[in-house]
């Protein structure tokens, strides 16, 4: 085991003056925030959202390439490595590994296993924070550098794997898209229809939190409609005389449409099960008029460009950005005969099935990066 402070130079970022205009002038150097880190893998930084000048790199702090990146503040333990040099701001530490004692990528996944761990130290009411010497403290298993190499290898041709499977997903999702606009994108506004005109319901979740138990009913939340879909992972349940209360009002069928409303809003996601559940105001809750509007076609209109950009248009605030329900009701989408949108319903089952087997690849890989990290970091 070593000690993060023992691996290499440790640096904690910081952010040039944004009152001094020169600093921002121009795009010459890289500046990471913790928004340009994902998580849950390792991000590869070749560019970011936001560039400093030559004339700040005085006052930057500035990374040579392969250096890792560690988010300290907020979400805690993101982890990147930088292709390109970069200045970062001081909710990040930064290691410059010392390369005869650790490789770059095998230093960025060593951390990365340690995210849970560095979260409970951080623990915090309002916003968790890791401080510097609390990561120079940090422990990581440390072979050999011939060790390192063959870890890294192993770890890397899975990373290439998901990363294929992820691009397979986006790409199918995207030939859906490009289906929708050779069927359907030559409409002429005035010949749209709003979502009121093909709506029986257009509601939201429970606007009361309802009183929770362990087991249960799901309750779902916005972080539930993930890939444009519904997920059960339920982290709150209700009762069944809780449920059959909320049923009420937002009485869901197969078929029906989930809409999130705010944060991630303009995300759809078609009821495909008769498994019970109800859900938070934050999610729009359509029950589509079967004789006039296919689910799927539905689904497909509202990820369409055009409706996308309506959402765009209609969306309030600043600070937590919410699509209302009165502008839900306004959207405007085609409505062809509905032959035409079951033809477009089939073609998105058959990509679907094809998702379904990458998706089920996907979590295979998946399975064998965690038994691959947890062999070789414990």
């Amino acid at each position: 085991m070593a000690k993060l402070g023992d691996l290499g130079r440790i640096i904690t970022g910081n952010t040039p003056k944004t009152s001094e205009v020169l600093n921002y002038s121009s795009n010459d150097i890289c500046f990471v925030k913790p928004s340009d880190i994902l998580d849950g893998e390792i991000t590869k930084l070749t560019k970011t959202e936001f560039y400093i000048s030559e004339y700040a790199r005085p006052k930057a702090r500035i990374l040579p390439p392969k250096s890792v990146l560690v988010t300290c503040i907020g979400i805690i333990g993101k982890v990147a490595i930088n292709d390109v040099e970069c200045a970062f701001n001081q909710q990040i530490n930064a290691i410059i590994p010392d390369f005869r004692k650790c490789l770059t990528e095998y230093l960025g996944y060593a951390i990365q296993n340690k995210q849970k761990e560095m979260q409970d130290i951080a623990n915090a009411p309002v916003v968790p924070i890791l401080n510097k010497t609390q990561f120079l403290e940090i422990e990581v298993s440390l072979p050999s550098i011939e060790e390192q190499v063959e870890i890294v290898e192993k770890i890397n041709a899975t990373d290439k794997l998901t990363s294929l499977r992820k691009e397979q997903l986006a790409k199918m999702d995207e030939l859906v898209k490009s289906r929708f606009i050779e069927m359907f994108g030559d409409v002429k506004d005035e010949e749209k229809v709003t979502l009121s005109d093909i709506c029986l319901i257009i509601t939201d979740g429970t606007h009361q939190p309802p009183k929770f138990t362990t087991t249960g009913i799901p309750f779902l939340f916005v972080s539930n409609i993930v890939g444009n879909t519904i997920t059960y992972d339920a982290e709150k349940f209700i009762s069944q005389e809780t449920y059959d209360e909320l049923i009420k009002r937002t009485p869901i069928e197969i078929g029906d449409v989930l809409l999130s409303t705010v944060g991630s809003y303009g995300h759809p996601a078609v009821v495909k099960s008769d498994k019970p559940f109800c859900f938070q105001r934050h999610i729009a809750y359509l029950k589509p008029n079967k004789e006039l509007i296919d689910s799927e076609y539905l689904h497909g209109a509202i990820l369409s460009v055009d409706v996308q950009k309506q959402i765009e248009e209609r969306v309030k605030g600043i600070a937590q950005k919410t699509l209302n329900l009165s502008e839900i009701r306004k959207i405007k989408l085609p409505l062809p005969r509905i032959d035409e949108q079951k033809q477009f319903a089939a073609f998105v089952e058959q990509v679907d099935k094809s998702k379904f087997e990458i998706q089920k690849s996907l979590e295979k890989l998946e399975t064998l990066k965690k038994s691959l990290m947890q062999k070789y970091f414990g």
